[in-house]
């Protein structure tokens, strides 16, 4: 389980597994192997990732192909499979005059858990999601966010090997997501349990995950480290302020470079503040000296010069770029 791809377990595996409805394919082909730690799986509304954590539950038939979850098949070993698996559904579904404490304790009985036992490790799991203080409350007085850890607390509290985050940042303000990817990486790092986690907001996942897979249509786009996947391009990106000289230091910034023999490129419009950033190829070590150079001469402040980092959407980009040619 450790370190190379030689001893590398697989907590997750399809082979050409097929999902199709009447009138759509929710999955097509798809063959993947997931091993342990964080993965991301990405895709838009509709790209298949509900329809995937039900075959892989056990709630499911595939329509063709396989899938197995920690080596159980999972057309035949479904309940076997969810012995060992957490479930943390996308959609509210709690009751709302049940307090914390009584529908995780009901979750860990349903789990199979003694009575003592349930309580002991609802009382562990609450606290670990930071709703101990709050756990006798009735959760229809809770906040989204509070919502949000109660469903986590159920999916963890039979101990299980693996979990399955459908959407769990799903109505959250951004500090409620920070503080969700934060629990949610805490839960292999301090449990050592494995986590697929499903989102439609990439950043979370570069940010939360090890692994990303990347599926669209049903179909397998992509599956590869995280690391891998956000690697520097040579693509620099530089910021600068403006000056009394120059009110628009990006544009004069974009014209002393050209006349310095570095030719400033377009960058896609999703790029974050793209209008204020100036975009060159950093090839050569030269490029990097210029660019410092001219920003001096011109009497601009620098406020950052990075090399630009791959990032997950492009993905989406380029399978659809080639299905269009």
């Amino acid at each position: 389980m450790g370190g190379t791809s030689v001893c590398r377990v697989s907590v997750i595996a399809t082979e050409s597994l097929s999902k199709r409805y009447p009138r759509v394919t929710a999955l097509d082909r798809l063959t993947v192997d997931i091993g342990p730690g964080v993965t991301g799986l990405v895709g838009a509304n509709g790209a298949g990732k509900s329809t995937l954590i039900k075959i892989l539950l056990g709630l499911a038939p595939a329509s063709e192909g396989s899938a197995a979850v920690l080596g159980k098949d999972t057309a035949r070993e479904g309940a076997a499979i969810r012995e060992q698996v957490g479930y943390m559904p996308e959609h509210d579904c709690l009751p709302p005059d049940v307090s914390a404490t009584e529908f995780v304790v009901h979750m860990a009985r349903m789990s199979g858990l003694p009575s003592t036992a349930a309580r002991e490790r609802t009382a562990d799991t609450l606290r670990h999601v930071g709703l101990y203080e709050e756990r006798y409350r009735p959760m229809g007085g809770y906040s989204t966010g509070m919502k949000q850890r109660v469903k986590l607390a159920q999916a963890l509290v039979h101990d299980p090997k693996l979990v399955l985050l459908d959407e769990p940042t799903n109505g959250l303000d951004p500090a409620g997501r920070d503080e969700m990817l934060g629990l949610i990486r805490r839960v292999h790092t301090d449990f050592g349990i494995s986590v697929l986690v499903t989102s439609h907001l990439l950043g979370e996942l570069e940010r939360t995950s090890d692994h990303i897979v990347v599926i669209d249509g049903g179909k397998l786009l992509k599956s590869q480290s995280t690391r891998s996947f956000t690697q520097t391009t040579t693509t620099l990106l530089i910021e600068v302020t403006d000056s009394d000289a120059h009110p628009d230091g990006a544009d004069a910034l974009r014209t002393a470079l050209t006349a310095a023999g570095v030719t400033p490129v377009a960058e896609p419009d999703s790029t974050p503040g793209a209008a204020r950033l100036v975009v060159v190829e950093a090839d050569e070590e030269r490029v990097y000296d210029t660019v410092r150079d001219t920003v001096a001469d011109l009497g601009l402040g620098m406020v950052r010069m990075e090399q630009r980092r791959h990032r997950i959407a492009e993905v989406f980009q380029e399978n659809r770029t080639e299905a269009a040619s």
